[in-house]
């Protein structure tokens, strides 16, 4: 709570050649760092007056989920030489023909792993879903042909769908599937 009254986020400075270190960074210089940068740009973090910069990576960001401020941060520590793995967002573009024929637009990634050199992970992918009708599907394979990254992910996985709308209720595009039905669990009695 110090750390805040003073306009700083605790945060934490680790990597594989890095001894875990806690500090504490000025909440607007980050903020509009991250906002140059991007959510996945490399920050240079100095620790302590006189001492070498770290070349960092936002690893992960707690946010306060009533105020929306930035709670507490983890920095990783990048060799520029080293690939690693980072989580990019995905997003998706235009509108699909299947969801004004009654589908509903669901996205089952949020987020696609991949693998490459600190400086070259993409801030996101965008997905154009203007061709995509009822029953079509975008799998994994088919964005990583269209990017030069190398992605983890299955090829199989299915990153967006458009299924046909339950039951009569007006087509509306989503982002999360229905919820999933519990196996062998009583159903609700009415009464």
């Amino acid at each position: 709570e110090g750390y805040r009254k003073e306009g700083k986020i605790p945060a934490v400075l680790y990597g594989k050649e890095t001894e875990s270190t806690a500090v504490a960074v000025d909440e607007r210089e980050f903020l509009k760092t991250v906002r140059k940068v991007g959510r996945n740009g490399i920050i240079m973090l100095t620790v302590g007056e006189g001492q070498p910069g770290h070349q960092v990576l936002v690893h992960d960001m707690q946010i306060d989920p009533l105020k929306g401020n930035v709670k507490h941060i983890d920095f990783f520590e990048v060799d520029m030489n080293q690939e690693i793995e980072a989580d990019v967002a995905v997003v998706l573009e235009g509108d699909a023909p299947g969801a004004r024929e009654g589908g509903v637009v669901t996205q089952l990634l949020h987020e696609i792993t991949v693998r490459s050199l600190p400086n070259e992970i993409p801030e996101g992918f965008t997905v154009d879903i203007s061709n995509l009708n009822i029953g079509d599907t975008i799998l994994v394979k088919d964005l990583a042909e269209t990017v030069s990254t190398e992605i983890i992910n299955d090829p199989e996985e299915a990153l967006v769908t458009v299924v046909v709308a339950s039951s009569g209720e007006p087509a509306e595009e989503s982002e999360e599937g229905a919820e999933p039905e519990v196996v062998g669990a009583e159903p609700e009695k009415e009464e």
